[in-house]
């Protein structure tokens, strides 16, 4: 890809700042794509983190797809699980309002929540912003970076690198609508397991209306 001169790269970003300024109208997309993870039958192996940083060239630090380990309890009452996490592409971000350039967008067919990197600027307001960590500062290219869902994955009709490197498959993407009603066909679920749309220690969902869905723990359940 031929690198955009200086020039006419300060150009384009002084037009989207002026595009910016222009009343906000958040996007309703046509349907929303998400993530549903499994958090009990997941093994914790991190082929999805390892998938996800080839998948982008990522360096040592930003992670875009981050598994973390829950274990709590008393003996012999002990318990623990994984949670897997990357943007949750929501439906209202509180990232994209926050980007000065417009870099920061949603697409209107599917609700991926994209950035323009040639537009960045590297503020960093939006990892400020963004509830779940999603938004990363990449100090090579002095860029903010995050999931994109694999959109070329996506627009090519199949599924990103962390759900085609999940070994267990409790790692899927779908219309979050159907994934949170459990009409998904992976990961399979229990006869007493309902996906649900926050577990314990996840940010309130109100905040930004984010499309992900969890298989939760018996321990990780919001009361």
């Amino acid at each position: 890809m031929a690198e955009i001169p200086e020039t006419d790269k300060k150009t384009a970003i002084k037009a989207a700042i002026k595009r910016r300024k222009e009343v906000y109208t958040p996007v309703k997309p046509d349907m929303q794509l998400g993530f549903i993870h499994h958090n009990v039958d997941c093994i914790g192996c991190r082929a999805c983190e390892i998938a996800c940083k080839d998948k982008n060239g990522l360096p040592p630090g930003p992670r875009f797809r981050r598994v973390l380990y829950v274990e709590g309890g008393k003996y012999p009452d002990v318990y623990a699980y994984k949670i897997n996490l990357s943007c949750n592409h929501c439906a209202e971000p509180a990232c994209l309002p926050t980007c000065p350039t417009g870099a920061i967008f949603k697409r209107q067919k599917d609700g991926i929540v994209d950035i323009d990197s040639t537009l960045c600027i590297g503020c960093r307001r939006c990892e400020g912003a963004c509830p779940y960590g999603a938004p990363q500062y990449d100090p090579e290219d002095h860029l903010v970076k995050k999931c994109n869902l694999c959109v070329d994955e996506i627009d090519a009709g199949r599924k990103p690198y962390c759900v085609m490197a999940c070994m267990m498959r409790v790692l899927d993407v779908g219309p979050i609508d159907k994934l949170l009603k459990g009409e998904w066909a992976t990961p399979a679920l229990g006869p007493n397991e309902t996906p649900v749309r926050a577990i314990k220690n996840f940010a309130d969902p109100e905040l930004t209306n984010p499309s992900m869905a969890f298989v939760p723990h018996s321990k990780g359940k919001v009361e």
